[in-house]
């Protein structure tokens, strides 16, 4: 089987996808032979409201067309494989769309969120984010969440969350905690980016800490191209094996050359303004994602690169997506 014919025939989720808020780049999810997406359902900013309406949206999209489906369980994805279809996986980055009431996640659940993000970059009821000046641990309020999450069959996220606010979090919950979206520190010497105690925690924990494509978490010199991108899944593959490995590359609305250069500036400011991103760890833009694969119309050289890189055949299978497969049947199906 050639490069073209696994990419094809394999299951490929990608984990982080803010890009699809706009249901127009569905099709490019597509076009790249996506299996299943994650759709981002607000981040640091929102409420129980936009959350919801969000949530909503999606129903109706899936409702009014008949190439998508919304993920509730694992073999949806395989579903959705079989019939051609993309499946949704809905996902916070975030807990602001809980507000103070731990009861709504019953209802996300119910209403077919997936995957909760505890923080976005900074401190929140839950705990701290990855950018904040302090490393609090998990608080009470966080603690009663990831239980809640834990018990209703919601996987816990701890992409852009503070380190020992993750730990915490690993340890609080029986089950798999994943990181959806971060590269190792050891690899990039990005703050966003992870250390080596918090991914071999992930992988104690059965988890997954998928590699995402945002430039500065991969180089500072500008574009990365796809080896750096494949450097980080084999450090962490060295570090805990493979089978805790994935992707998550994080394609969202700002980035080259979805948005103009001037607009994606405006956007950048705003973010440092409110303290969802500092400087130091996210330079301006443009945005440039790995050669290759810059926007997910492009996914198939990925599964080329990795052939070329003398990965065999399963552990393609399982970087692309039967790692997260392996996850999502343990946190949803129980």
């Amino acid at each position: 089987m050639n490069a073209a014919e696994l990419h094809a025939d394999a299951i490929v989720i990608d984990t982080t996808c803010p890009l699809a808020r706009i249901h127009k780049y569905l099709d490019w999810y597509r076009e790249g032979g996506a299996t299943a997406i994650a759709p981002t359902i607000t981040g640091a900013s929102g409420n129980a409201r936009s959350g919801f309406a969000m949530i909503g949206g999606w129903h109706r999209y899936v409702r009014e067309r008949n190439d998508a489906l919304i993920v509730h369980q694992a073999e949806d994805i395989e579903q959705a494989k079989r019939e051609g279809k993309v499946g949704l996986i809905l996902h916070c980055q975030g807990t602001v769309i809980v507000e103070d009431e731990i009861d709504l996640l019953d209802t996300y659940h119910e209403a077919g969120l997936r995957v909760v993000q505890l923080c976005y970059n900074t401190k929140n009821l839950v705990g701290d984010g990855a950018s904040e000046r302090t490393n609090s641990g998990l608080s009470y309020f966080g603690l009663r969440l990831v239980e809640r999450c834990t018990a209703l069959g919601l996987l816990v996220d701890c992409s852009h969350t503070g380190h020992r606010t993750s730990m915490d979090a690993v340890e609080a919950s029986n089950a798999p905690v994943v990181i959806t979206h971060a590269n190792a520190r050891a690899v990039q010497n990005n703050g966003r980016n992870v250390e080596d105690e918090l991914i071999k925690a992930i992988a104690d924990c059965r988890g997954i800490v998928g590699t995402v494509g945002f430039p500065p978490f991969l180089t500072w010199d500008g574009q990365p191209t796809l080896d750096h991108f494949i450097d980080d899944i084999v450090y962490k593959a060295d570090l805990v094996g493979i089978d805790h490995t994935g992707i998550g590359i994080d394609y969202y609305e700002g980035q080259y050359p979805v948005e103009e250069d001037e607009t994606a500036m405006a956007r950048y400011r705003k973010r440092l303004e409110t303290g969802q991103w500092r400087a130091e760890e996210y330079p301006p833009p443009p945005y440039k994602f790995p050669e290759g694969i810059e926007t997910p119309r492009t996914l198939g050289p990925l599964t080329d690169r990795l052939v070329k890189r003398q990965f065999s055949e399963d552990d393609i299978r399982k970087v692309l997506g039967l790692n997260w497969m392996r996850v999502y049947r343990e946190v949803w199906d129980r």
